[in-house]
């Protein structure tokens, strides 16, 4: 099973959030559905998913996860714009 670490963002790329998930296609849908209208997704509309990628096992998803969060920003913006410099959104590419 594979597991994602994921970047999302909001139409102005300002608010951004990282997750990690082993189902990457329904995490984003929940996410962009406010499917938990009370979480800091749904509040900011952070919707986008503008970076992923894929771990082995489930504990390397969760410590990549943990170092992207202890990162600056402009480091997160860098990791981003790496694979996707205009931050579209790359839901649709999941299928």
């Amino acid at each position: 099973m594979a597991y994602c670490v994921y970047i999302l963002a909001n139409a102005t790329n300002v608010a951004i959030y990282t997750g990690m998930t082993n189902d990457l296609a329904r995490r984003v849908y929940e996410h962009k559905n406010h499917l938990d209208p009370g979480s800091f997704t749904a509040r900011y509309s952070i919707t986008k998913l503008g970076y992923f990628e894929t771990l082995d096992t489930a504990r390397a998803a969760i410590e990549r996860e943990k170092q992207i969060k202890s990162w600056p920003r402009a480091r997160k913006n860098k990791l981003v714009e790496t694979k996707n410099p205009s931050w579209q959104d790359l839901y649709n590419t999941l299928f």
